[in-house]
């Protein structure tokens, strides 16, 4: 494919095509879907994090008036445990099936033991609390040290590490070299651990949806999530009906960051609708989606880095335990995949360790588990630096990897943009400029900066595009991913640019599961990628048939024919003297050309590229009250070719505010009964817009060459060297190294007033 780089549209600030749906309120979100004669499905949860069930009575439930379904686990298809992996994507059917209904256990608060349908809410509500579970409460853990201890209660009684029960339920190594060898050629050595709290993604719209089961079994469900595919595949992996009697149709999404990647209430709802005769809506409130739906892990990492005294990283060792939840599938794989990437290490062993603990089963955060392994291997750096009296980001730049690289994870890397992310900040305005009064000083209150670095792998895999001409000329594209991070938005910038029109001629859908080809989740930044890659070539077939029907009506040979400019001209005086026929009035001819034009492609796209981001930090730190707050932030980024340069840069202001509440406040709180203690807004505490600066953004543009118009994924990157950035800002205003997050007040409080330097627990 040939790099497009003379543009009209890509790389311009377009209008978004939702904008004026959302800003008006007319956008149709899961949550606003309403049918005749609808139900309300409620469900109820276990109090306690770790309890066998006995016994489920629903009968109390049934009877009352209103009350038109119920369902249990026995409702759920089960996948059994020692039949081995039942795959779909990443996600194993077997924990997926315990997940969205619990069946012989309760593993965390807030477990789904029974759902019902009734004709309010008030009634299901009601229902719930006449069903009678019988619990033996067991002795349960919530922490990862405490779910290693030998005497832990082992939430899988058949998963075995090291040939004993076990929580410990996968491990993954990423290794290079030799790390023995490495460390005795290291000058200095340093050696920390580190923890991180969970944190939930912090989606203002909570899961929903409305499912509607007809006699004959076909069903359509209405909802919100990252991919409509998934959503029916898992609903009928977990009701039994066929996929091909299902019709995902996608809402709007109002926020995700990979929490909407896993179903909880489809299989719930699709059920009851199927009971019932009735369609079923179900909306999560606020408490059960802090309760019940995948926050990110918490985690604990120790991480050691060996360097010359030249400034040469000789060695480094990582080892990542991260909080599963109540079932396997923590982010191992971004943190000991990603934590060490950016730099050209010559011996490293980097673990991850997948730890069961009860609470609710994590879902995806954006870039998964890099951001809690960047966090531990930035600060380490950071000191490595210090010690070896290296300014921070030439001790990175020094170890920096680059074209030849050989990443622990396999890859050698390309042409990469790493370096350039580096060089970029250090050159900032933000990086030369004094902080404070000179000295880091400022009415009483002390400042510090810090920088960090991050990466994350990026994905392309399965997407589908359908591009049609209208009869007036213009354009529409239908494409099978949820718009979460502006796709459309570029998905129009491109198709105006290769059949060179206005952009504003291209309407751009997101397709249900009947109206487009199979495509992949939102979601590992490949949406842009691979929906660009198809809507090209479909936009490239449709130029074909415009030029072979601009051929057929001047008689002349269709490679005698060229497209710009939104038209069809002779290629050159050889070829004849035509007028131009535009798009519109080839589309007008169409009836009589051969009939409608269009063209679908489908794709399992390769060759994504890596993405690397550099950012800066600045803190002011109030030593009384042991508030820290960012006072200002760069941004770098290496984003491939910045298709829309305003949604490029909401993707990095945005995970850099994420960022930053996960560094200085937002943490699950656990109840000594094992409860989360602050399932609200109001206690779990993410930035608002007051707890923030303006954020700068450099986008440094590398293009890739394996992408039609250089497209790399920008949105998880932001994300990932934020806490360690924060963390770097904090420790240069006070001297004092933080190694937990969040780094709240009373945390820094704690710190400050310690005789000598400790971790923050």
């Amino acid at each position: 494919m040939n790099l497009v780089t003379n543009n009209k549209w890509i790389g311009q600030r377009t209008i978004r095509p939702d904008g004026m749906d959302k800003v008006t309120g007319r956008a149709q979100f899961a949550a606003d879907t309403t049918m005749p004669g609808m139900i309300w499905g409620k469900v109820l949860r276990s109090p306690h994090p770790h309890a066998r069930i006995k016994s489920i009575d629903t009968s109390k439930a049934e009877k009352l008036p209103g009350v038109k379904a119920v369902v249990t686990s026995k409702d759920i298809v089960d996948f059994p445990i020692e039949k081995g992996a039942v795959m779909l994507g990443i996600q194993d059917m077997r924990w997926m099936c315990r997940n969205v209904m619990a069946r012989d256990k309760a593993l965390f608060p807030g477990h789904p033991i029974a759902a019902v349908a009734a004709t309010t809410e008030a009634i299901a509500e009601e229902a719930c609390k006449l069903i009678e579970v019988d619990y033996e409460v067991l002795p349960w853990s919530i922490e990862i040290d405490d779910a290693l201890k030998p005497d832990a209660p082992v939430l899988h009684e058949f998963n075995k590490f090291d040939g004993k029960p076990s929580n410990i339920v996968g491990r993954l190594e990423h290794k290079k070299g030799d790390i023995a060898e490495g460390f005795k050629k290291a000058d200095l050595v340093i050696e920390r651990t580190f923890t991180t709290r969970p944190v939930h993604q912090g989606y203002i719209e909570p899961h929903a949806c409305l499912i509607s089961v007809a006699p004959d079994g076909k069903t359509t469900i209405w909802s919100s999530s990252q991919g409509q595919f998934m959503v029916r595949a898992m609903t009928a992996y977990l009701t039994g009906i066929p996929q091909s009697d299902i019709r995902a149709i996608p809402a709007e999404i109002g926020g995700g960051f990979g929490g909407k990647t896993i179903v909880y209430l489809e299989p719930l709802a699709t059920l009851l609708a199927k009971k019932s005769g009735r369609p079923v809506k179900m909306v999560m409130t606020r408490e059960e989606v802090m309760r019940a739906t995948g926050p990110t892990s918490g985690s604990k990492s120790t991480v050691k880095i060996g360097a010359t005294k030249d400034g040469k990283i000789v060695a480094a060792h990582g080892t990542f335990y991260l909080q599963a939840g109540a079932f396997p599938g923590s982010p191992i794989r971004g943190a000991a995949g990603c934590s060490f990437t950016p730099y050209d290490i010559p011996n490293l062993l980097s673990e991850g360790y997948d730890v069961c603990s009860n609470r609710s089963k994590v879902a995806a955060y954006r870039a998964p588990g890099a951001p809690i392994g960047a966090y531990a291997v930035e600060c380490v750096l950071d000191e490595v630096a210090e010690a070896l009296k290296m300014d921070p980001l030439d001790f990175r730049l020094n170890n920096a990897a680059k074209e030849g690289t050989k990443a622990a994870h396999g890859p050698v890397f390309p042409r990469i943009g790493y370096v350039e992310t580096v060089e970029a900040a250090k050159a900032s305005p933000h990086y030369a400029a004094p902080l404070g009064d000179g000295n880091g000083k400022l009415q009483g209150k002390l400042r510090g900066r810090g920088v960090a670095s991050g990466f994350w792998f990026n994905a392309g895999g399965e997407s589908s595009a359908q591009v049609n001409i209208t009869e007036d000329g213009n354009v529409v594209v239908t494409t099978g991913h949820p718009d979460i991070g502006g796709s459309r938005a570029g998905i129009a910038n491109i198709c105006a640019e290769l059949l060179g029109i206005d952009y504003r001629r291209v309407s751009v859908i997101i397709g249900d599961t009947q109206t487009v080809g199979f495509s992949n989740l939102t979601g590992g930044s490949r949406v842009l990628f691979a929906s660009s890659m198809v809507v090209t070539q479909s936009t490239e077939k449709i130029i074909q048939t415009l030029r072979e029907r601009a051929a057929k009506i001047w008689e002349i040979d269709p490679e005698a024919v060229k497209w710009e400019n939104g038209a069809a001209h002779p290629a050159s005086p050889n070829a004849g003297q035509f007028e131009p026929l535009t798009l519109e009035e080839l589309a007008e001819k169409a009836p009589a050309m051969g009939g409608p034009i269009g063209a679908g492609v489908q794709l399992n796209t390769q060759g994504a590229d890596g993405g690397f981001g550099t950012h800066v930090c600045d803190v002011e730190v109030d030593v009384d009250l042991g508030i820290a707050r960012v006072i200002r932030y760069t941004a770098v980024q290496d984003v491939g070719r910045a298709i829309h340069p305003g949604y490029v840069e909401g993707q990095l202001q945005g995970g850099v505010a994420q960022g930053i509440g996960w560094a200085l406040n937002e943490e699950y709180i656990y109840t000594k009964e094992g409860k989360v203690d602050n399932p609200g807004f109001l206690d779990y505490r993410m930035p608002v817009c007051s707890d923030l600066p303006m954020i700068d953004c450099i986008m440094v543009e590398i293009p890739n060459p394996k992408h039609p118009q250089g497209v790399k994924g920008v949105g998880e990157v932001p994300l990932v060297p934020v806490m360690a950035a924060v963390a770097n800002a904090i420790y240069n205003a006070l001297g004092k190294r933080f190694y937990a997050l969040p780094m709240s007040p009373p945390k820094v409080l704690e710190v400050l007033e310690a005789p000598t330097q400790q971790a923050a627990e």
